[in-house]
């Protein structure tokens, strides 16, 4: 069985970002299913950095993971600074999509747990007809409140037969990162990936911003006019914190945390700090 050797990360507040873009990102994860590994992917942008700056154990949980992907700009920037020129954007619905149009080639099998009542079983039927030959084999809409020990052990049963190779969470930050750690030793399946939005982006019920505000780093704004009852706090909270801190870390005036410091961790990586 081949080795399975992980990307590099940069240090970004403590957070150690994955050096990916979206086709290094599918080769990554094919490696580590050859190689057997079992692992759970954080999608990292501005707003989980920003989390996991007053909740160590979230930080802990984004450095053990098997990667944590550039989601925002960002994260893009300051691992281009760091000097990983052919860094991407590894965005939640596009990684999926991806995943998704790799894996109708190949048969890996998929997994949907998350979302409104209704969603995964519009995301299923829309996949399925976009990537002919698309393997999802099971799908759980969970209720919004912890799964009881009979609804757990029902999931656990359903995930015992399909033994799917990824079990897709579409549930917010950082309420699906805290759930994969838990339950990968407890769920039979084999990489968790949280992708937050992605279940209502590709379901047709919430709208994408254009390519051209994704790239252009203001893709917050565009959610913030679409969604501003939600995501108000979110953003005007942490977009403001993070430029603050970022500036103190290129700078060298705040001395941030290791990101491999991982106790008890189980995935290695090699960091290359920023100047």
């Amino acid at each position: 069985m081949p080795e399975f050797i992980p990307p590099p990360r940069v240090n970004v507040l403590g957070v150690g970002i994955s050096v990916l873009n979206l086709p290094s990102a599918i080769a990554t994860l094919d490696a580590a299913l050859e190689a057997g590994v079992r692992g759970y992917v954080t999608v990292t942008g501005v707003h989980g950095v920003m989390e996991s700056q007053d909740d160590e154990p979230l930080r802990v949980l984004h450095n053990r993971s098997l990667l944590s992907t550039p989601d925002g700009m960002p994260m893009v920037w300051l691992g281009r600074l760091a000097g990983h020129k052919t860094m991407g954007r590894v965005y939640g619905p596009d990684l999926m999509e991806a995943v998704f149009e790799w894996s109708a080639r190949n048969g890996r099998t998929h997994f949907l747990f998350g979302g409104n009542p209704g969603v995964v079983d519009e995301l299923r039927t829309r996949m399925e007809a976009r990537y002919p030959g698309l393997r999802i084999v099971g799908t759980y809409t969970p209720p919004f409140r912890p799964l009881t020990p009979e609804e757990h052990s029902a999931l656990a049963a359903e995930l015992q037969t399909c033994q799917p190779d990824f079990f897709w969470v579409g549930l917010s930050t950082p309420k699906q990162e805290r759930f994969m750690a838990t339950e990968l030793e407890r769920l039979n399946a084999r990489i968790f990936v949280g992708v937050g939005a992605a279940f209502d982006f590709h379901a047709g019920r919430v709208s994408q911003a254009p390519r051209w505000i994704q790239r252009s780093g203001f893709e917050w704004l565009y959610r913030l006019c679409k969604e501003p009852r939600r995501l108000w706090r979110r953003y005007m909270k942490n977009n403001p914190r993070f430029l603050w801190r970022i500036a103190g870390q290129l700078t060298g005036l705040r001395k941030v945390p290791s990101c491999t410091e991982d106790p008890g961790g189980t995935a290695p990586h090699s960091v290359r700090a920023l100047p």
